[in-house]
């Protein structure tokens, strides 16, 4: 609707529309190439860390299988592994060598080597990580070197103690022979691997980005930055990734994100690392250009506005004069200002306006508008000449009727109607006793609680003293019609409306209600209405309360005095103060 009436809003809504929608677009554009720009370099720069960190990771596997040649070199204890037979001395020297790998890494948790000739297992372990319980897989010793070449069954991912370890398993050979002596097996934490993939999850402000580390064809997680649950641990989380290298889209635990991976092999080992990474981070840098862009763009908006509102203002201010004066003609005010000497059309429209009401002015003589005037008048007296006896006999009528029809209710609506119209068309009776309106104001509310059935209610409360004060009629129905039309049918339809009147050394009359209600704008230009002595207005809300106001000031002035408070939806209080010494010569 504001739309609708106001040129001012056409021009300024319509100049943001132009500067928006082409901002608008080359922001998403730009955003959505930021983006993708910035997905190939995070995909690229990731891959080239996970390069080194698969690196770190063959150098391990690669120290793993350079510490279990130790064997090799102690010929003494060669001669011992071939024996077929178990020899206190050759348990202690076998015992010795375990001992001496499993104190070379503090990762380690447990070494054990099992004869393949004897059958007989020697365990060296960390039995406070561990447990004293502990129970090592068994792990199936290959029978000729031919089966050795199978460098993926060297390595397994097993749990020791509850805790996810790298199994490495390295048969012995009796070279130059090709017969397998037995089996050395070490069971590695994860602390040395976790450290080797550390880079890849620098820097640290990056929250979300987890790395993961998985072995074999079957995609074995072995290492996993983020928390894995226990009983998928050793799975694979990943079964298709397509090529050695790439990346695919995804999320890990509802977040949306980027998954990373390459994929190597140590001898014939597949090794795969996997980093996820949140879309957060991929865009992050995006976030920031768009950031900044739309600084800018709100620097340029606000610089539009305040350009499109000054020449806004320049295009409409002599349209509103024009308005104005329009509306002072409209009601016989042929009084026009001068006009401002603007030589555009605006201008030349203002002044040819100006020459017309003058022209106007000179028709419409004074004798011509004051026999309007007395037409006028003549016609309402005529109208007031109807016989109101009419009226009342036929409510009567209709009331008898509803009562022979059974229709109570219908009755006594009529009832209330009549008493309303007999009230209301007394013209003869200007002050009332304060209960005949009271009376009145009921049969108006019982009319309206007919009409909005469950949905209004009211409550009225009177001194004894006040009942029987004589004050003008009509003071109370306005009050309680504004709160009903403004403030509970432009409301939420419903509400409850309070009558307090209370006499001290006033009268005190307040009406109350919990509609719409009033906000500070309106409150003050229904206080100014009342100070320039403006009988009634058009302005919505305030037609009858001017109306009692204005008639109250008439008969009680100076003693007279009133105010407003509103709080939306909560409570509207019209306060009415008027001296029991005016009253009391109202009534003599």
């Amino acid at each position: 609707m504001w739309l609708k009436r106001s040129l001012f809003a056409k021009l300024l809504i319509g100049m943001l529309i132009s500067v928006i929608i082409p901002l608008s677009l080359s922001t998403m554009i730009s955003y959505k190439t930021t983006s993708r720009s910035m997905e190939r370099q995070v995909i690229e720069l990731n891959q080239s860390t996970m390069d080194s960190g698969m690196d770190n990771i063959k150098q391990y596997l690669n120290d793993l299988n350079h510490i279990s040649l130790s064997f090799y070199y102690d010929q003494t204890l060669m001669r011992y592994l071939r024996s077929r037979e178990i020899v206190p001395a050759h348990v202690m020297a076998t015992s010795s060598q375990l001992v001496n790998i499993y104190n070379s890494r503090p990762e380690f948790r447990a070494v054990r080597y099992v004869s393949a000739l004897t059958g007989e297992t020697i365990v060296n372990a960390d039995i406070a990580r561990v447990g004293v319980n502990m129970v090592l897989p068994s792990t199936a010793i290959p029978q000729n070197e031919s089966e050795v070449m199978d460098y993926a069954r060297w390595y397994e991912v097993n749990k020791i103690g509850g805790e996810l370890s790298l199994a490495f398993h390295k048969p012995i050979v009796d070279y130059p022979h090709s017969e397998v002596l037995g089996m050395v097996s070490i069971y590695a934490g994860l602390s040395e691997i976790e450290k080797r993939l550390r880079p890849l999850t620098i820097p640290a402000h990056h929250q979300g980005e987890h790395v993961f580390l998985y072995m074999q064809k079957d995609m074995k997680l072995l290492y996993s930055s983020a928390d894995v649950p226990a009983e998928r641990a050793g799975e694979g989380l990943m079964p298709e990734l397509p090529g050695d290298r790439g990346s695919i889209s995804g999320k890990w635990k509802g977040s949306s994100g980027i998954y990373i991976y390459v994929r190597d092999h140590y001898l014939d080992l597949p090794l795969t690392i996997v980093k996820f990474v949140p879309l957060t981070v991929v865009n992050e840098s995006a976030v920031q250009t768009l950031s900044r862009s739309l600084i800018i763009q709100f620097i340029a908006v606000v610089f539009v506005l305040v350009l499109a509102a000054i020449l806004s203002y320049f295009t409409i201010a002599p349209v509103k004069r024009l308005l104005r004066s329009i509306a002072r003609v409209e009601t016989g005010n042929f009084e026009i200002g001068p006009s401002t000497g603007r030589m555009d059309e605006l201008g030349v429209l203002e002044h040819r306006f100006q020459s017309m009401v003058l022209n106007l002015d000179d028709l419409m003589n004074r004798e011509y508008r004051n026999r309007l005037e007395l037409s006028t008048a003549r016609l309402k007296m005529l109208q007031a000449q109807i016989n109101p006896h009419f009226l009342y006999n036929t409510f009567q009528s209709i009331g008898t009727l509803a009562l022979r029809q059974g229709s109570v209710e219908v009755s006594e609506k009529i009832a209330e109607l009549g008493a309303i119209l007999r009230y209301s068309m007394d013209l003869q009776t200007e002050t009332v006793p304060l209960q005949k309106e009271i009376q009145h104001i009921e049969h108006y509310l019982s009319l309206q609680m007919g009409r909005f059935k469950n949905k209004l209610s009211y409550t009225l409360s009177c001194s004894p003293d006040a009942m029987s004060m004589h004050v003008p009629k009509m003071i109370l129905q306005p009050l309680v019609e504004n709160s009903i039309i403004h403030g509970f049918e432009k409301g939420r339809g419903s509400g409850t409306i309070h009558i307090g009147i209370e006499a001290d050394q006033q009268l005190c009359i307040r009406v109350m209600d919990n509609g719409k209600g009033m906000n500070a704008l309106m409150v003050q230009r229904i206080k100014q209405e009342y100070a320039k002595h403006q009988f009634h207005t058009g302005q919505d809300g305030g037609i009858g309360l001017i109306n009692v106001l204005t008639r109250l000031r008439l008969h009680y002035d100076p003693g007279f005095d009133w105010d407003i408070q509103s709080a939306p939806y909560e409570a509207t209080v019209i306060s009415l103060q008027i001296p029991i010494v005016s009253l009391n010569k109202e009534a003599n």
